[in-house]
């Protein structure tokens, strides 16, 4: 069996624990406050299931998505045309953004820039979203670091999911790989769904996550060529962060010539 990208089963479990409009630590309010007197179109990358995207649409901001996940983008779909809400949305590689549009904002949310495994990829994707950017728009996006009990290689975590139909998924996540010098690691994740006993269907994931330093990563957009780069802690505009526990929002803007 192939590793899936963010399949079907993984979707399921990603639906049922971050419901639309549920916010991480303020992190919806933040991104609202922080577009709100956007009067152009915002893009959100790795939009997953609608999560933080629905409930911008619903506050009234004109908001595109791209996902590499059809699984991911069929569920946004769905719950979008449930409120009756309209958003273009888009499969794509972030590598290879290649949109019709430029765009007032674009942002990741969740900590999702840290599931781009590769460094380079993940500057080949900051370098599309600076050319998909308006002059003066802006990038925002949040991430934060691994704790330390992440790295006993070969540990093993199990996760169990109900659904309100009576299905059950589990989750087994067994780290295969960490290296702190370069920065990542690499987890297999097992999903199997349930049935009154019966296994109904296996899903496997490679879940690899790359971190950066705090003021590593404002290097990286400064050398792309972004200004005004901002670094605020736990979605509280202009905190500066204090210690590896906290969430790091960044703001960086594309210069107007």
């Amino acid at each position: 069996m192939s590793f899936s990208l963010y399949g079907e089963l993984c979707t399921e479990v990603y639906d049922l624990t971050k419901t639309i409009g549920h916010s991480f630590g303020g992190d919806i309010q933040y991104y609202r406050d922080r577009l709100q007197a956007c009067d152009g179109k915002i893009l959100e990358a790795m939009v997953g299931s609608g999560r933080v995207m629905i409930p911008l649409l619903e506050a009234g901001l004109n908001i595109d998505g791209v996902d590499a996940s059809p699984q991911m983008l069929a569920s946004c779909r769905q719950r979008c045309e449930e409120r009756g809400l309209n958003a273009p949305l888009f499969e794509a590689r972030l590598q290879e953004l290649a949109l019709p549009y430029r765009y007032q904002a674009i942002m990741i949310p969740s900590g999702s820039f840290l599931l781009i495994e590769k460094r380079e990829e993940s500057i080949a994707v900051l370098e599309r979203f600076f050319e998909h950017l308006e002059p003066g728009g802006r990038l925002i996006l949040d991430i934060f670091l691994p704790k330390a009990l992440d790295f006993e290689k070969g540990k093993v975590g199990t996760s169990t999911y109900h659904f309100p139909n009576g299905d059950i998924i589990t989750m087994e996540g067994k780290l295969v790989e960490a290296n702190l010098f370069e920065q990542y690691k690499v987890s297999y994740l097992k999903y199997e769904k349930w049935r009154n006993g019966v296994l109904l269907q296996t899903e496997l994931q490679r879940f690899a996550l790359r971190w950066y330093g705090v003021e590593e990563l404002k290097l990286v957009l400064a050398d792309i060529g972004f200004t005004n780069i901002t670094v605020s802690a736990d979605f509280e505009f202009g905190k500066p962060p204090t210690n590896a526990n906290q969430t790091y929002v960044y703001e960086a803007s594309k210069p107007l010539r």
